[in-house]
């Protein structure tokens, strides 16, 4: 069965109204931070016109005049990055960065971001392998400077997310930490590292991706996803993080058709998208967010442990979570892409599968439109042949480990 694609307005997760975007950046603003009695999250209204089209919501990069209600985590996130922004710890202002909205069916969201790729800390390990052990002697998160930490992040016995004020100049061993992304790609792009001084290599972990379900669950926005990369899916640091930033804007593949695959004795359904360039799975439900979590973990770690590369999208504050399998760094490795793609030096990581594309070029920038981003997508993801062989793997593992019910369709 079908399920028509989604959309969702306000702030606070309320789906009853269309949730667009501008053309430009020059209306994009994303919340200040600001706390109001209560904890109540209001609703932003604005309109804005794109090719006579009236839109209702916009698309931030940037700080924005009218105050949102966030909630405590994500109030103290904003305020502590705007911080090291004024500090000068980034190497571009993503605020001042163009950005636009593509047109067509999916509304890509376009960035140009000129030189990131040249900025950025480079890649130090092959991209064949999904498992790799972790090495000491590369770049790794303990050795970042203090002033990059924003927070350290722990559990507490209350099932409920806390966080520690303050940037200490060492991480204690038991806590995770959150540290800026110096090259961002959007607002407040963070860095969210489970257990740092453990130094746990690039692999998923069910503690360690429930982790990262309750700091999506914490920031209580939908505009603020949490993200992962596996090896050879475009993580460029062998050492465990996900990452995180505000969008105001719908990702294409959040209001993507859906099929449903299979319904868990937990309540956690699994479901295909249906009509997207990149192919992919799609997670939510279930008695708890632990439940979701566990389900979500499980086919992340069958998937790694098969040497598959994927990205993962936390997705409505932990809701709903996107996996996406990809091959394009084993075909980059067998000369099989493209020199168009090849040229245009774009990594498809969580965000631009998702839908989000940061240019790197000026002339691919002005030139990007929906034809153009699908073919990329395409090549990107798996080939129908391919998706379907693994759907079945996946689907089997889930009858024999996660338990099914008998809707499962083959």
């Amino acid at each position: 069965m079908q399920r028509k694609a989604r959309s969702y307005g306000s702030a606070d997760g309320d789906r009853g109204s269309p949730y667009c975007v501008p053309a430009t950046a020059s209306a994009c603003r994303p919340p200040a931070p600001a706390t109001t009695a209560g904890g109540l999250e209001q609703e932003v209204k604005t309109k804005l016109v794109m090719d006579g089209k009236s839109f209702g919501l916009s698309c931030s990069l940037g700080m924005e005049d009218d105050s949102l209600n966030l909630s405590p985590f994500l109030n103290k996130l904003f305020r502590e990055w705007e911080d090291r922004k004024a500090r000068g710890l980034f190497h571009h202002d993503i605020t001042s960065c163009e950005t636009k909205v593509l047109r067509g069916e999916h509304n890509f969201v376009a960035t140009l971001i000129e030189g990131r790729d040249q900025k950025k800390r480079p890649t130090e390990f092959g991209m064949n392998q999904v498992l790799q052990p972790f090495d000491s002697g590369k770049f790794n998160f303990t050795k970042v400077r203090p002033e990059e930490v924003i927070f350290r992040f722990g559990e507490t016995d209350k099932d409920s997310a806390q966080y520690f004020d303050g940037a200490p100049d060492t991480i204690s061993a038991s806590s995770s930490a959150i540290l800026i992304n110096v090259s961002p790609i959007g607002y407040c792009h963070v860095l969210l590292t489970p257990k740092i001084q453990d130094c746990l290599p690039q692999r998923i972990d069910q503690e360690s991706f429930l982790i990262a379900m309750y700091v999506a669950r914490e920031a209580r926005n939908p505009f603020f996803r949490v993200g992962y990369n596996s090896l050879g899916g475009f993580a460029t640091i062998n050492h465990l993080h996900f990452q995180a930033y505000y969008l105001k804007a719908q990702y294409p593949v959040e209001k993507a058709t859906t099929e449903k695959l299979a319904a868990l004795v937990n309540g956690v359904s699994i479901a295909q998208l249906v009509g997207y360039p990149v192919s992919g799975f799609v997670f939510e439900g279930g008695a708890s967010l632990e439940d979701l979590s566990d389900v979500v973990a499980k086919v992340c770690i069958f998937l790694q442990e098969k040497n598959r590369p994927f990205n993962v999208l936390i997705s409505e504050s932990g809701k709903r979570v996107f996996l996406l399998p990809q091959c394009y760094a084993e075909k980059q490795l067998l000369g099989k892409v493209s020199q168009e793609f090849l040229d245009m030096r774009i990594n498809p990581a969580i965000w631009e599968l998702s839908g989000h594309l940061v240019l790197k070029r000026k002339k691919d920038y002005d030139e990007a439109s929906e034809p153009n981003i699908c073919r990329f997508l395409v090549e990107a993801g798996l080939s129908e042949t391919e998706f379907q062989e693994l759907k079945r793997c996946v689907l089997d593992f889930m009858t024999v480990s996660v338990a099914c019910n008998s809707d499962i369709d083959s």
